[in-house]
């Protein structure tokens, strides 16, 4: 087989594609081809056809439903209480999709010719599938094979293919086979869970039947009791073909359609396959299933392919105009974030019978289950472009609500409703309780999606009518797993619960869980007393039904007042649970090619005893409640809990790049966006194959609008606070909010805001309330990254900084290395930077003949420092680095506070030696510190010694650890040195000597800036 591949149109961000409405593959590899019919899926919330070629049999190409799964018993060797007792799975439905050809007698068998010409692709605009191939048979002729797909977005379950084959010089007969295929089973389960399962039973066929207008199936699972119906018709353009026979095949049915063929003539065949189905145990009978189908068909046939596509170009434009994206400057990014929206609007359920799945409906991962990610990533994307969706992904909670009830029983809670980690059905499917059934914040997720969907919409019907329900049972259960903690001055304690990091498993006090949950208690207390205002008649009936007293409601607002969320003194930041500080960091990990998640490599008990992150856990919490939490203690969480996640879950990197954003950490914020751009695309987990990533995908959009756009929803209200990424020119998105629609446009001086749809709109830019009317655009000026807090002190590093003591240190050092025969050259020099006395001593004997005791590395620490200090005795005033006195003069002459903040025990006897210990009001170094750089301890106990807020004060550095330290601290970080060696901080100078107090004061009458000001001085 001859391939010829062309490099994909699905470029890298920042480089040109070809349109970035398209999305196109020439990958001719048929080991790339399961990945390709992933990306290329369709599907339209209750129907997925994976993107596979008609005359292909891949086996990993397939067909699913929504409403289609199975249900197979969970078995256990012990089995206890409430543990969940089966599995639903999504399995492949009857595969509609198979068009194979015959020139002749002979098969056409693709792999065995030539591909001279191959492209896949996906028109954003209307939805359709196109694919073309140029191929030579082994034989000689030439056939170009045109296919183009849609499933409809205006009909309950219907694919329409167009099907086309031409001969570049073929003379003969050609025979097209459109079949009905049942050959496809579910992929059973290997070494990675999240890939297949273990179905007992199955789809079986209880009835087909062919003949010249119609061909079907009728299939039946084994335990769900679900019965599926699939049938075809077919039309024939311009009489190019004729039908032949009807028949039933080994695995389904078939109609056989023939013609002519010579060079430049071709043959086109529309095919219509619907799909009906039952609930489980659905009384529809079996000639009503069919009936239905029938009368799909029937409507499909008159309106034609080509209405059909018009139709869906129409119903994909009301999401484009609400999207309402464009980047100036980088079309691939355009594009890849089209793509991505696209996939989670047309993989999200619209009946209200289903919710998202976390691979949609292309492809088998995860079993098609829907999981909480779906509220806290997916929804609120589509309330922003499809509020419609939305709602429906709501009810389908609401409808599941009575199986949430059932599930809170199991886990023996007299009252209240306990969603489940992970389902189709509303059953709780995970056989593994600690890091499934104990994920209670599914609850808490619920209850912020149902908050952030009316506050978006102004649906308050649907908050009287289905919400406040949901709310009302959800947050009883709080009450049953948590207390009001004497021990913790009566806070109220959540305990043994799973936050979303599953790699800490049944702890007490999880900081998103505590968070959230304090989010919902309130919430729902909140929308109790707005129901009595507004419809006591709706609320006493409510109450009465579910038996809901005043006594709960003033509980849930006792809850959430006394919530439990601690702050960890010495850090600065949010524990992620009671133990988690407690634990060693996970050593680092192998090399490997791929990547392969902790979870298939360690026993869960090695991953629970370590202090590691599968995905973010407290910064999601700070990113979807909160507000309230200052700008430096999100980047002092962001700092740290960046160096234990692992990023094993595609949920993550949206997060992190949200928060970064946020806190001004502007290159992690691009790198972010890109992994969760990308994921599928680029396939940056190694298994795009077995589905989209539909989480990473929506946020995507979250880290466009939520990140760049600083968007949130703050008691009620739309607050945006955008900025420009540098490698942009400008960028624009929408936003559908309570009817109106507001677009919002961000070039590198202003943002301008123009309402294109309702009359009028109030919003925040930065803070500042903003009221708009339509043809009224309004431009302000784009955000300020940093707090605004008076700037009061700042704090100097002193190795690089004020003097230049790095030569001394690694002379010290180097004298040390050759008397222990250690090796040292300018890697181990370049690590040492910025590293206290005991850190560089272990970057040293890494590599040193022999292991030492640690009397022994005390003493070798003693002998480096004699070596230090005798050589720093000839230090005077000419050892200060240019501009270094007077920069710290200038400080104090403007009325601040000046500290110093070294990792040199040595740092006093240095000032006193060069004359300048006297302008220094808090000297901190090693000696009074637990953890070096990049650790904010040094920096937090400078501030805290000046009696400054970290808020109000620069950091001055020469080192990328100190810069992280810095920001960790939640201050302003000065990089003395090169942009591309310091390329986090703030600002940059080539050294002291350009530090202009002037740029930090107001000139006029010497009041200090703000920090944000500070922050954009030379940025």
């Amino acid at each position: 087989m001859d391939h010829r591949e062309t490099a994909q149109v699905l470029s890298p961000s920042g480089r040109a594609c070809r349109d970035p409405w398209v999305v196109a593959s020439h990958h001719a590899d048929p080991a790339c081809f399961a990945q390709d019919e992933s990306l290329f899926a369709l599907s339209n919330g209750a129907l997925g056809v994976r993107g596979g070629l008609e005359e292909d049999n891949s086996p990993s190409q397939g067909c699913f439903l929504a409403g289609a799964w199975e249900r197979t018993p969970i078995e256990y060797h012990e089995r206890f209480p409430g543990f969940a007792a089966h599995t639903d799975t999504r399995i492949p439905v009857a595969d509609g999709t198979r068009i194979h050809l015959r020139l002749g007698d002979t098969p056409v068998r693709l792999g065995e010719g030539e591909w001279l010409q191959f492209e896949r692709a996906l028109d954003l605009r209307s939805g359709c599938y196109r694919r073309q191939l140029r191929w030579r048979s082994p034989e000689g002729p030439t056939l170009l094979i045109d296919a183009e797909r849609i499933v409809s977005l205006d009909r309950p379950a219907l694919l329409a293919i167009r099907y086309r084959v031409q001969s570049v010089d073929y003379t003969g007969p050609v025979t097209l086979e459109s079949s009905i295929s049942t050959a496809r089973n579910a992929t059973e389960q290997g070494d990675d869970p999240r890939i297949g399962t273990r179905v007992d039973g199955g789809l079986a066929t209880i009835d087909a039947a062919a003949d010249e207008t119609f061909a079907h199936v009728l299939q039946r699972t084994a335990h769900s009791d679900i019965r599926v119906a699939c049938m075809q018709q077919h039309a024939i353009i311009d009489d190019s073909l004729r039908f032949r026979l009807a028949n039933l095949a080994p695995h389904g049915v078939m109609q056989v359609f023939e013609g002519e063929l010579s060079p430049g003539q071709s043959v086109t065949l529309e095919k219509y396959v619907a799909y009906t189905w039952t609930p489980p145990g659905g009384s529809d009978t079996d000639a009503e299933l069919l009936s239905a189908a029938t009368g799909e068909l029937a409507g499909a046939h008159a309106l034609g392919h080509g209405e059909l596509l018009a139709r869906q170009s129409s119903m994909l434009a009301q999401l484009w105009h609400n999207a309402d994206l464009a980047i100036d400057g980088d079309d691939a990014t355009e594009q890849a974030l089209r793509f991505n929206l696209f996939h989670v609007f047309q993989s999200s359920s619209r009946d209200g019978l289903g919710s998202t799945a976390a691979k949609g409906l292309t492809g088998e991962g995860y079993e098609g289950h829907y999981f909480w990610d779906a509220e806290v990533f997916m929804l609120p994307a589509m309330v922003a472009v499809a509020p419609h969706v939305a709602r429906s992904m709501l009810m389908y909670r609401h409808g599941t609500l009575e199986r949430a009830r059932a599930h809170a029983r199991e886990l023996n809670h007299a009252r209240g409703a306990l969603y489940a980690w992970r389902t189709i059905s509303g059953d709780e499917c995970s056989a593994y309780f600690p890091s499934g059934s104990a994920q209670y914040h599914i609850n808490a997720a619920v209850a912020w999606a149902i908050r952030h969907y009316v506050d978006g919409t102004g649906d308050e019907a649907f908050l009287r009518d289905a919400g406040a329900e949901m709310l009302f049972e959800t947050a009883r259960v709080w009450l049953d797993i948590g207390h009001f903690n004497p021990r913790r001055g009566g806070a109220f304690c959540i305990h043994d619960v799973t936050g979303p990091d599953e790699y800490t498993a049944l702890v007490d006090n999880n900081h998103y869980t505590n968070r959230m949950a304090q989010r919902h208690l309130r919430d729902a207390a909140t929308v109790a007393q707005w129901l009595q205002a507004t419809a006591p008649e709706a609320y006493a009936e409510l109450a009465r039904r579910i038996g809901l007293e005043s006594f709960e409601i003033m509980q849930w607002q006792r809850a959430a007042e006394l919530m439990y969320l601690a702050e960890d003194e010495r850090l600065g930041v949010f524990p992620q649970d009671d133990t988690f500080l407690d634990k060693p960091r996970m050593p680092a990990r192998n090399g490997g090619e791929g990547k392969r998640p902790l979870l298939l490599e360690l026993h869960p008990l090695t991953i629970y005893r370590h202090q590691v992150c599968k995905q973010a856990d407290t910064l999601l919490s700070l990113m979807l409640a909160g507000d309230d939490v200052s700008l430096a203690a999100k980047r002092r969480n962001f700092d740290y809990y960046e160096g234990v996640t692992v990023h094993d879950s595609t949920l993550s990197a949206s997060t992190f790049g949200v928060l970064a954003a946020e806190v001004g950490a502007h290159d992690k914020a691009w790198a972010y966006f890109q992994d969760t751009l990308r994921v599928d695309l680029d396939d940056l987990h190694g298994n795009a194959a077995h589905g989209l990533h539909m989480a990473a995908m929506a946020g995507s959009w979250l880290s466009l609008a939520w990140g760049y756009g600083g968007m949130r929803v703050i008691d009620g209200e739309l607050h945006l606070r955008p900025q420009l990424p540098h490698a942009w020119r400008s960028y624009r998105f929408g936003i559908s909010w309570r009817g109106a629609h507001l677009r919002v446009d961000v070039d590198a001086h202003n943002v301008r805001y123009t309402l294109t749809r309702g009359d009028d709109i109030a919003f925040h830019h930065a803070g500042k309330l903003t009221h708009l009317r339509g043809g009224e655009p309004v431009s302000m000026p784009q955000r300020q990254l940093a707090p605004t807090l008076p700037l009061q002190a700042v704090i100097f590093d002193l190795d690089g900084v004020i003097a230049d003591t790095a030569v001394v240190h690694r002379a010290a050092w180097e004298q040390l290395a050759a008397e222990i025969d250690a090796p040292f050259d300018e890697g181990i020099a370049a690590r040492m930077k910025g590293v206290d006395r005991r850190g560089s001593l272990e970057i040293l004997l890494e590599r040193a003949p022999r292991s030492f005791l640690e009397h022994e590395k005390r003493a070798l620490e003693e002998r480096k420092n004699a070596y230090y200090v005798e050589r720093i005795g000839q230090f005077g005033p000419e050892q200060l680095l240019p501009g270094a006195r007077e920069a710290v003069e200038a400080v104090r002459r403007a009325g601040l506070r000046v500290g110093l903040a070294s990792a040199s025990r040595n740092a006093p006897l240095l000032l006193e030696r060069m004359g300048i210990a006297p302008l220094f009001d808090v000297i901190v170094d090693a000696a009074r510190i637990a953890r070096s750089k990049p650790d904010p301890e040094i920096f937090l106990a400078a501030a805290a010694a000046l009696g400054v807020p970290p808020e109000a004060c620069l950091g001055v550095e020469d080192a990328a650890a100190g810069i992280s330290s810095i920001h960790a601290a939640g201050m302003v970080a000065i990089g003395i040195g090169q942009r591309e060696d310091l390329g986090e901080a703030d600002i940059v100078l080539p050294g002291l000597i350009a530090f202009r107090m002037a740029d930090y004061v107001d000139n006029k009458n010497g009041a200090t800036a703000t920090i944000a000001e500070a922050t954009n001085i030379n940025a």
